[in-house]
């Protein structure tokens, strides 16, 4: 069994139902939810125009896909839920991203595990490390509460559920 770490996020609609949803919608896949982080609401992180602000939840998961199905599953999740184009930094209803699967590390066209910009970013360091402090970063081998001490990422962040 595989264990991967799940980013998600939503800034438009129910932002709270919508990341219950994609919980919901995993949970009929060959995914085992076993760790949810609190919801956190975060300012939209590097964007300039004005965008609502994010709901964003880790997901700690087993699964026995392997990080390419898991990806196609995670991105036809977010088509079902209304995601049109997957352009960078773009409100959306749902937005799924694999942090970390295993301790694997993937450099492909694609897919890049550990995701290449998690280590900057307060909004996925902040939930992970509720659920995965101690946890290694495969690349530089620090734990993710080290990541998340060493953040300079300055997005105001407050708690939801």
């Amino acid at each position: 069994m595989n264990t991967a770490y799940l980013s998600l996020g939503s800034n438009l609609g129910d932002r709270k139902k919508n990341l219950l949803e994609i919980s919901r919608l995993l949970s009929n896949c060959p995914i085992e939810i076993i760790q949810s982080s609190s919801i956190y609401e975060t300012s939209p992180w590097g964007v300039k125009d004005a965008q609502p602000n994010y709901y964003n939840q880790v997901l700690k998961i087993y699964t026995s896909l392997y990080p390419f199905g898991l990806m196609n599953i995670l991105q036809s999740i977010e088509v079902k839920m209304g995601r049109i184009e997957k352009g960078n930094l773009q409100a959306r209803t749902a937005d799924i991203d694999i942090i970390l699967f295993n301790d694997w590390r993937i450099y492909s066209d694609t897919l890049q595990i550990p995701h290449p910009r998690f280590k900057e970013r307060f909004f996925v360091l902040k939930p992970l490390m509720e659920i995965a402090a101690d946890v290694h970063d495969p690349e530089s081998l620090l734990t993710i509460s080290e990541l998340y001490s060493n953040c300079k990422d300055i997005l105001e962040i407050q708690i939801v559920s």
